[in-house]
């Protein structure tokens, strides 16, 4: 029930990996705050095939647009105005090296000046073949990987009727893309890397490692250095109480356990000190209550006696076929 079926894959199409992306970046707010970016409205253009057409414009995952827009078709019609959830919560971690929010689908990457931070989508593990919680670090930089599957992902393959090569060599067919970082965690298993299957990106569809789309993994792998620290959390309902007293909770759909669960309506594990934001009495319970049911994927205001915008956020910016930079976020074109 949860982000990567054969069909869904089937409606977001192929036409996405021919955009190129751009990584999205954030300028570090100030101690206190997690609130980032700004939402934007996308008007549907002729040519506009699908979400992950759409998705590759903002570097974002075709299943964040569909989480935020939660009535939208998969193929949407020229015209309609989707909304693009580029404001959130920071993760409620350390900001430094890698973050990767399991929930989000989302890697955050937080360069050594400590001034901003870049995010991008993730594809990561299926299920039965989670990618894990953990925290570790960079072991292994390597540029142009070969591919050797693994015995249960050699048999996997035989049971759809596919037989894999020993060892893949490196090249544009290479499953793990151009760029890989081996993080030191179990026995190295556990890659970042990019993929030849640029639509799998923002998926649960890997065997455990984590996506992301060529550009943004070349970006990524030439800032990165081994021993960059990394954190793989995963936070499905971040919260925020801000310098200015504007409270915000920012709700995603978790990640199903089997294919039965309905992650619209499956319970969640509450971050710590979630019960006492909820029930402050500068939160309002109504609001958190609507916003926890809702799942947007995108801050909302819960503030006592705030009035939410239509998006239940600040106003978003409308873009048609540009992509203007908000107040405090800028765009690297890779």
């Amino acid at each position: 029930m949860k982000r990567a079926s054969l069909i869904t894959l089937m409606l977001l199409g192929a036409l996405g990996a021919s955009q190129t992306a751009r990584a999205v970046e954030y300028t570090l707010p100030s101690d206190g705050s997690r609130l980032v970016g700004q939402n934007q409205t996308y008007t549907v253009q002729e040519g506009d095939n699908n979400l992950q057409t759409i998705a590759r414009r903002f570097d974002t995952a075709a299943m964040i647009i569909l989480e935020a827009n939660n009535t939208i078709a998969p193929v949407p019609k020229p015209g309609t105005e989707v909304i693009i959830p580029l404001q959130l919560l920071l993760p409620d971690v350390p900001r430094e090296g890698i973050v990767v929010n399991l929930a989000e689908l989302r890697l955050y990457y937080f360069p050594p000046d400590g001034k901003s931070v870049q995010v991008y989508p993730l594809g990561i593990g299926q299920l039965g073949l989670e990618t894990p919680e953990m925290t570790t670090r960079v072991g292994q930089k390597i540029p142009n990987p070969t591919w050797t599957p693994t015995a249960g992902i050699r048999q996997r393959s035989l049971e759809k009727g596919v037989t894999l090569p020993p060892v893949v060599p490196a090249g544009p067919n290479n499953p793990l893309g151009r760029f890989a970082l081996r993080l030191a965690f179990g026995n190295g298993e556990y890659l970042i890397h990019g993929t030849n299957a640029q639509n799998s990106v923002g998926l649960r569809v890997s065997s455990g490692c984590m996506r992301m789309f060529a550009d943004d993994i070349k970006a990524l792998f030439a800032q990165v250095r081994v021993g960059t620290p990394v954190r793989v959390i995963n936070q499905p309902v971040k919260y925020s109480v801000e310098p200015n007293g504007m409270r915000y909770i920012e709700v995603h759909r978790p990640l199903s356990q089997s294919e039965m669960q309905n992650t619209q309506t499956m319970s969640y594990t509450l971050p710590v000190g979630y019960s006492q934001f909820a029930s402050d009495k500068g939160t309002d319970k109504v609001m958190v209550d609507k916003a926890m049911y809702r799942r947007a994927g995108y801050p909302v205001v819960v503030s006592q006696g705030a009035t939410p915008t239509a998006t239940g956020t600040v106003p978003v910016l409308s873009v048609k076929n540009g992509m203007p930079a908000t107040a405090n976020e800028t765009r690297v074109t890779q």
